[in-house]
Parts: structure tokens; sequence; C-alpha cells
């Protein structure tokens, strides 16, 4: 799958799954694909006040299954896993890259594009929300979303904590 296929792909997934994970009380944190030809793995990687549990992601998962038993939106094998959005935090929603402004992330940027990763400090969006902000040294970067494979946040355990995630999702207890 090359990065506009993707790119079109986890748009699709977020606007199909989106409303079933808001249901279940829970915010969709960021849709991700990995593996390719018959071992496709489509990530959700899901969060909400106090940490996620197992019995969430198994929720969700069992929620989704009949929508996607109807409109199976990848042609070809491909399993499906749910988890917390874990220490390296992907950041894909509006909100996500204003609420983590400040905090040190890494991009990649689609194969088409000059430089192809990005280490810096999150500065939140563009006014018009197209680009994203990133320092990096102590140069502003813009990099258009539409040109973003993926940007994670790069935290040391001591700012996890502080986002309120200490451990890995165990059945029953929030991470």
């Amino acid at each position: 799958m090359d990065f506009a296929e993707r790119h079109a792909l986890r748009t699709r997934i977020r606007a199909m799954v989106e409303p079933t994970v808001e249901l279940l009380g829970l915010e969709l944190v960021a849709v991700q694909f990995g593996g390719g030809g018959d071992n496709l793995v489509m990530r959700l990687a899901i969060d909400k006040p106090g940490g996620v549990t197992v019995a969430d992601c198994t929720s969700v998962s069992r929620a989704l299954s009949p929508e996607f038993d109807v409109e199976d939106p990848i042609d070809g094998p491909w399993r499906l896993e749910v988890s917390s959005p874990g220490m390296d935090r992907l950041v894909q929603r509006d909100a996500d890259f204003i609420r983590f402004t400040g905090l040190r992330a890494k991009v990649r940027m689609a194969p088409d594009w000059g430089r192809r990763r990005y280490n810096g400090e999150l500065r939140g969006l563009s006014g018009d929300g197209d680009a994203i902000r990133v320092l990096v040294g102590d140069e502003e970067q813009l990099l258009p979303r539409d040109r973003v494979d993926r940007v994670h946040l790069d935290l040391t355990p001591d700012e996890f904590a502080t986002l309120g995630h200490t451990a890995a999702a165990t059945e029953g207890e929030p991470s």
C-alpha cells in the first residue's frame, strides 16, 4: 500500500469507526497500518481519561467486528489490533497537535518529500491547520499535513507519567 492509499484509508477508517468508539465513551486517537500483503495489521489507538483497560480494547474490537463484516474497508486479508496510545503516542487529530504543543515528536514525511524525518518540538498547527509546526533546532518547520506520513511523541518516562499513563494496559487496570 503506497502513501496516498494509506492516507486515504486512514481517513476512511477514522470516519467509519470513530462514532462507535465514542459511543463506548472512548476517544479514537489514531489509525495506523503495519505489515503488508497477507500480514496487514490495522491498529487503532484508543484513550479515555484515566487510561484504557484491556476490557476497553476488547469492547471496541467486538463492537467494530460487525461493522467490518458489513463494510470491509480493506481488500484482502488483515487483522485488527486495538490498544492504548502508549509512550510513543501517535498524533493525528487537530486537538492533539494543540494539546501536545511543547513536547518532543518525531515526524515521518511521504516518500516523495525531500527530507523524510524531522525530530523536534511540536508547536501546533499553522493558522489554517494545513501544516504541522515543528521546531527543529532553532528553526520552525511548516510541514504540510497531506505529505506527513506519521507523527508520534518522543516522551521520557516522566513526561509520559504526567500525561496520566504509567504502565501498559492490563485486564481491568488503567494504563
